[in-house]
């Protein structure tokens, strides 16, 4: 598709990137782009391998070896682009593998990198396990700029987010910690998995790279690994593609063509999962238990004027704090029937998880008072069904 003929609505568009080519000799395609798998690729001539080669030397996306990635995987980069509103996509075989690859992409040992607390949890486990390895030292504090302030040092040189935050969702203000970002020389990284890139788009918001967890909404049936990271400017293209190619990072073209997929139908599941996650909270702002519900797009959430200026949408992710001690939030969550207990979250189903106390604990934005947090995903099922086993499993816990 060319630029001329570029929709509009990025919900015509997700029905129309990344679509398999016409064959010049039938003027056939297929409506879904096929599965390409292949570790080998052949040439025609040394000239043709000698001009991918330099291609591929200056940044471009070549394909001289399996790994990149055939037409599936072109096209699925090419997905993440139009959501993301960037220019080139590095996919990876997981969200926190995305994770790895931009931040060795952007420093070195020696360096610094300030990370918001709200950060994904495994991100504070690739900080001990390996950044301080390597003689990168990472610094955590409040996503806001005063608070950034004094943590900035002469060697940092990556200010990394998630917005919103992991477990509590925290809204935060991108323009103001982009300009926060280019005062102090810094390149602002942002963990876009929530918004996805349909109904949050970090990149236009003043962020240089944008990381997805395609594992969740973009796939959206719990079948898939996948990450992917998306960026505008030449130059970190260039850093990112060389981290990525030498750290041999490859994804099947059978996952890549599940994303695709899952893709098609991704502003139909993200409306549908909104809806269905404010009536939950609807439901939950009644309850007795409940002291605080945790949900960008619920009206009493603190960071819902920055959702409603940043973002064009929602999803089916909330948490909510309960007046239970750990005893009566496991009986809750045990009690639960339509609610599967698993730690992901973005496909068809409603998920719980009990919040482990010490993973708040680095959490500023949460206000401890001995209370139980459990963090919801609501699925595809009816509301108000739904919003039964959640009334009875709150009065069997009580």
């Amino acid at each position: 598709m060319t630029d001329s003929n570029h929709p509009a609505s990025l919900d015509t568009l997700l029905q129309h990137t990344g679509v398999a080519p016409f064959n010049d000799e039938t003027g056939a395609a297929p409506v879904a782009m096929p599965s390409m798998r292949t570790s080998t690729v052949r040439f025609a001539s040394l000239d043709a391998l000698d001009r991918a080669q330099a291609a591929k030397a200056r940044g471009e996306r070549v394909v001289t070896y399996g790994r990149v990635g055939m037409d599936t995987h072109a096209a699925l980069e090419q997905v993440f682009c139009d959501l993301e509103g960037g220019r080139r996509c590095f996919l990876a075989p997981s969200g926190l593998a995305a994770i790895t690859v931009a931040l060795m992409g952007l420093v070195g040992g020696g360096d610094h990198i300030i990370a918001a607390d709200c950060v994904y949890g495994p991100v504070r486990t690739l900080d001990k396990t390996v950044l301080q390895r390597m003689g990168i030292d990472v610094s955590y504090g409040r996503a806001q700029p005063q608070a950034l302030a004094e943590l900035v040092r002469k060697n940092t040189k990556v200010l990394y987010v998630e917005s919103p935050g992991s477990l509590l969702f925290e809204m935060l203000d991108i323009p103001a910690l982009s300009a926060f970002a280019k005062e102090h020389g810094l390149i602002l990284a942002v963990d876009n998995t929530w918004g996805s890139g349909y109904i949050y788009r970090p990149l236009a918001l003043g962020a240089d790279v944008s990381v997805v967890a395609g594992t969740k909404y973009v796939g959206g049936h719990s079948d898939l690994m996948l990450g992917a990271v998306v960026v505008n400017d030449s130059g970190l293209a260039k850093r990112i593609n060389d981290t990525h190619y030498a750290m041999g990072y490859a994804v099947s073209a059978d996952d890549a063509w599940l994303a695709l997929r899952g893709v098609r139908t991704l502003p139909v599941r993200m409306r549908e999962h909104a809806g269905h996650a404010l009536q939950v909270c609807e439901f939950l702002a009644c309850r007795p238990e409940v002291v605080r519900i945790h949900h960008p797009a619920w009206p009493d959430d603190a960071g819902h004027a920055l959702w409603r200026r940043d973002c064009t949408g929602s999803n089916g992710m909330l948490s909510v704090e309960l007046r239970f001690d750990d005893a009566r939030a496991r009986r809750f969550v045990n009690a639960l029937t339509l609610f599967g207990i698993g730690y992901s979250w973005g496909g068809f189903e409603s998920l719980v998880q009990l919040v482990d106390g010490p993973a708040l604990a680095g959490h500023g934005y949460w206000e401890e008072a001995g209370n139980a947090l459990v963090r919801l995903h609501i699925g595809l099922e009816s509301p108000a069904d739904l919003i039964t086993d959640l009334a009875r499993a709150l009065d069997r816990a009580a």
